[in-house]
């Protein structure tokens, strides 16, 4: 996931804007007791997530994937005042921490925590939405994609995690193409076509696609 020295990574972090007590508290609790930690948007990613919403101002946030919440509290700190934010996550398991978090947050009111298929519950809800964030399964995201731009407005956003895939996109040595890197490569050639959208790939962290509907 990392593709900067590690000392560039640093001291970028030492001169971005520092996590909340919370969100440090949330990132200590998933490293120590979560499978697959490295799943959490972290210092930087979440304070870009944070900036982007701030600057966005949405009233209707959409994101697929919760795991423990760290994203969608970063999100919501640029939520309008009268705004909410829609997760979804198919991992019950971690519903309670999850939940946790966004009452300490004070997020309980603002946030809407649907445990459940992605692509069953998206087509049910009322749109538009102003941002949509796509951090789920990598061999769905095609689909996720066209689900989100159906319920974004025009001028929104949908932003889409780990699209540089800890850069297996971009290794033209590796000898055996996996379901998810082949997924990604697919998912990344088609949003480049893709005439109804603007788009900026970021190498942040593991690779943010910033789409914007024309």
């Amino acid at each position: 996931m990392k593709f900067l020295p590690e000392e560039i990574e640093t001291y970028s972090e030492l001169h971005t804007e520092s996590e909340t007590d919370l969100l440090k508290s949330l990132n200590r609790e998933t490293y120590a007791n979560v499978l697959n930690p490295r799943m959490l948007s972290g210092h930087l990613q979440g304070r870009f997530l944070s900036m982007l919403s701030r600057m966005i101002r949405p009233k209707r946030i959409l994101e697929i994937g919760t795991y423990t919440g760290y994203s969608a509290i970063c999100l919501c700190e640029g939520l309008d005042p009268a705004g909410r934010l829609i997760t979804i996550d198919i991992n019950e398991e971690l519903e309670t921490v999850t939940r946790k978090y966004f009452d300490k947050a004070g997020l309980t009111d603002k946030i809407d925590y649907r445990i459940g298929e992605a692509l069953t519950i998206i087509p049910e809800l009322e749109g538009p939405f102003d941002l949509a964030f796509i951090d789920a399964d990598k061999i769905n995201y095609i689909s996720y994609f066209e689900l989100c731009l159906d319920k974004v407005r025009t001028g929104g956003f949908i932003i889409a995690d780990n699209v540089l895939w800890s850069g297996k996109v971009a290794d033209r040595e590796l000898k055996k193409v996996d379901k998810d890197t082949q997924s990604l490569l697919d998912f990344n050639k088609i949003i480049q076509q893709d005439h109804r959208v603007s788009n900026l790939l970021l190498p942040v962290r593991d690779g943010l696609m910033i789409i914007q509907k024309l």
